[in-house]
């Protein structure tokens, strides 16, 4: 029973990688997984949750994954009004109120992108939101460090949930450092 629940556990929130910023993500890195597509989170994935706009770093690493041709889509639980200000100065497609971890709205961008699971990353900052939500679906996830740490208040409650998962993932050694191979979780 104990080993079902660890696989369950691990199968559901744990990240193929693990880093500190989305600067790390690199085109090189993507084409390097083979994944043609980015399905990224917004609020304290891109810039913090209470930043209106890109930051010149953003705008740079927008620009250098389209130099690179690969898609990018903000997929974000934030509002419309919200999530529209922040992508449209850039022309990257988003979809706002996507209540992840459901699968719907991580399916619309695959379709709107034209791309299947298997050349998409997803990136987050949340393992109850974002990198469940791509596990479900078969995505490659990423799980960044939250740009701030303070959040609005909905994210608070995934932040201890996320704190206790994090916590039985160092008990039962399950996060590997990378000390001997490329993985950074």
């Amino acid at each position: 029973m104990k080993k079902q629940l660890q696989n369950t556990i691990t199968h559901h929130f744990m990240p193929n990688e693990f880093v500190d910023n989305i600067f790390e993500i690199t085109p090189e890195l993507i084409k390097g997984l083979n994944k043609k597509a980015i399905i990224t989170d917004l609020d304290n994935t891109l810039v913090g949750w209470d930043t209106p706009s890109a930051t010149d770093e953003v705008k740079e690493w927008f620009h250098r994954m389209n130099e690179n041709g690969i898609k990018i889509t903000v997929v974000s639980n934030n509002n419309s009004e919200r999530v529209k200000a922040f992508c449209d100065p850039h022309d990257i497609e988003f979809i706002a109120r996507a209540q992840k971890p459901r699968r719907k709205s991580l399916k619309k961008a695959l379709s709107q992108m034209e791309m299947n699971s298997d050349d998409t990353v997803l990136i987050g900052d949340q393992m109850m939101t974002d990198v469940l939500g791509g596990n479900r679906l078969g995505l490659y996830t990423i799980l960044v460090v939250p740009v701030k740490n303070s959040d609005g208040m909905s994210t608070k409650i995934n932040r201890m949930l996320e704190r206790r998962v994090l916590k039985y993932f160092e008990r039962n050694n399950l996060l590997n450092k990378g000390e001997d191979d490329n993985s950074n979780i």
